[in-house]
C-alpha cells in the first residue's frame, strides 16, 4: 500500500535526525530580522534535502561495508532488515541528489560563488562521509565536519543570503550562534557512536569513541556543553540561551549512565536544538 511505503521511507530518512540541518537555517532567520521568508524556506528545503541526501548515503555505505547489521542496537536500517532493496535506495538517492541541485542552483543563482562553494562541499563531505575508503565517519574526525556544516556554515550561510551581506560569514555574533548548533549536533554523533561503539570496533570504522574510549567521550560531551555556554554568553550576554548548555550538562550526566536509553538520548539532544531556536526567538524579540 502506498500508505506503508510512505512510512517505510520517512522512517529511512531518519526525521528525528534532521533538527541537525534546519535549526541552525531557523536561528539565522531569527538572528537576521526575519528576513525574506521565501528564500528562508527555499534555504530550509535545500538544507533538508541535504540531510536526507546524507543519511542514504550513510545507510548505503555502512551497509555495503557491514557496519549496519540485521538486529543493530541502533534505530533499524533498511537495507540491514531488507525492508527495501539496494536497487532501490539508489534511486532514493539519486532522486535526493536531483532535488539537491535543483534548490541549490536556485540559490547559487541568488547568492553566486560563496553559495557555491558551500553546495558543493556540502556534496563532497556527504559523500566523502562514508561512501570512501578513506570515510571520514570511519578515520574518526567526522566530528569536526558535523561542527562545521551543522553549525557554523549552514547559520552564516543563511544570513549572507538573507541580508546580502558577505561579512555574515564573519560576523562574530553569527559564528557564535551558529557555533551553538554545531555543539548540538556534535552531542548527537558522540551519543550516536556511544551507542554504536562495540559495533562500529567490530566493522572497523574508528570513530572517537573506538579510538579513544568512553570515557574520553564523555568528557568531550562536557566540554561541548562548556563552550556552548562561553559562545552564548560571548554573543547574547546573560540571557535565557544559557539555558541551552545546562540543559546540554544534564544531558551528559544522563547518557553517561550505563542505564540509560542512548536512543531517547538522541531524541533529547535534538529537543535541545529545537528549544534553542525557541529561546533564541525570545532573546532577540526583547
Amino acid at each position: 500500500m502506498l500508505t506503508d511505503k510512505i512510512k517505510l521511507w520517512w522512517r529511512i530518512i531518519r526525521p528525528k535526525t534532521l533538527f541537525a540541518s534546519l535549526c541552525p537555517v531557523a536561528c539565522a532567520y531569527i538572528a537576521t530580522g526575519y528576513k525574506k521568508t521565501g528564500m528562508f524556506v527555499a534555504v530550509l528545503f535545500c538544507a533538508l534535502c541535504l540531510q536526507v541526501l546524507s543519511n542514504l548515503i550513510n545507510d548505503y555505505y555502512d551497509y555495503k561495508k557491514g557496519t549496519d547489521k540485521k538486529g543493530r542496537i541502533g534505530f533499524k536500517r533498511a537495507l540491514a532488515e531488507g525492508t527495501v532493496s539496494v536497487a532501490q535506495m539508489k534511486k532514493a538517492v539519486y532522486i535526493c541528489l536531483a532535488l539537491c541541485l535543483m534548490l541549490g542552483l536556485f540559490l547559487v543563482l541568488k547568492g553566486g560563488l560563496p553559495v557555491l562553494a558551500i553546495g558543493l562541499t556540502s556534496l563532497l563531505f556527504a559523500w566523502l562521509y562514508t561512501a570512501t575508503s578513506v570515510s571520514l565517519s570511519y578515520l574518526g574526525i567526522a566530528d569536526i565536519f558535523v561542527f562545521v556544516y551543522y553549525g557554523i556554515i549552514p547559520f552564516t550561510g543563511t544570513a549572507y543570503l538573507l541580508t546580502d551581506d558577505l561579512s555574515s560569514f564573519v560576523n562574530t555574533d553569527y559564528v557564535f550562534l551558529g557555533a551553538i548548533n554545531g555543539l548540538i549536533s556534535s552531542m548527537v554523533l558522540m551519543i550516536n557512536n556511544i551507542r554504536d561503539e562495540k559495533d562500529d570496533a567490530l566493522s572497523g570504522k574508528k570513530t572517537v569513541v573506538v579510538r579513544m574510549g568512553r570515557r574520553f567521550a564523555y568528557l568531550l560531551l562536557t566540554v561541548y556543553a562548556l563552550l556552548a555556554a562561553v559562545f552564548a554568553y560571548a554573543s547574547l550576554g546573560l540571557s535565557l540561551v544559557l539555558a541551552v548548555p545546562v540543559l546540554m550538562l544534564l544531558l551528559c550526566v544522563k547518557a553517561s549512565d550505563k542505564k540509560s536509553d542512548l536512543n531517547r538520548c538522541l531524541f533529547y539532544t535534538g529537543l535541545i536544538n529545537m528549544i534553542y531556536v525557541l529561546l533564541l526567538g525570545i532573546t532577540l524579540s526583547f
